[in-house]
């Protein structure tokens, strides 16, 4: 697993317990949110990633 990888995960992780503390999200839809959730840092770590060429 390469350290961005890691840091994805990491960030998903804080981000969706975080939501379930807050009452935001609930237990029982965790594996629904955290995709939703992976997705959207994965695409905010691309958006800021530099463009190579």
């Amino acid at each position: 697993m390469t350290k961005k990888e890691e840091l994805i995960l990491k960030a998903t992780k804080e981000i969706v317990v975080k939501f379930i503390e807050t009452g935001r999200i609930y237990p029982s839809s965790f594996e629904e949110n955290y995709s939703l959730v992976n997705r959207v840092v994965r695409d905010s770590i691309k958006d800021e990633e530099p463009e190579q060429g």
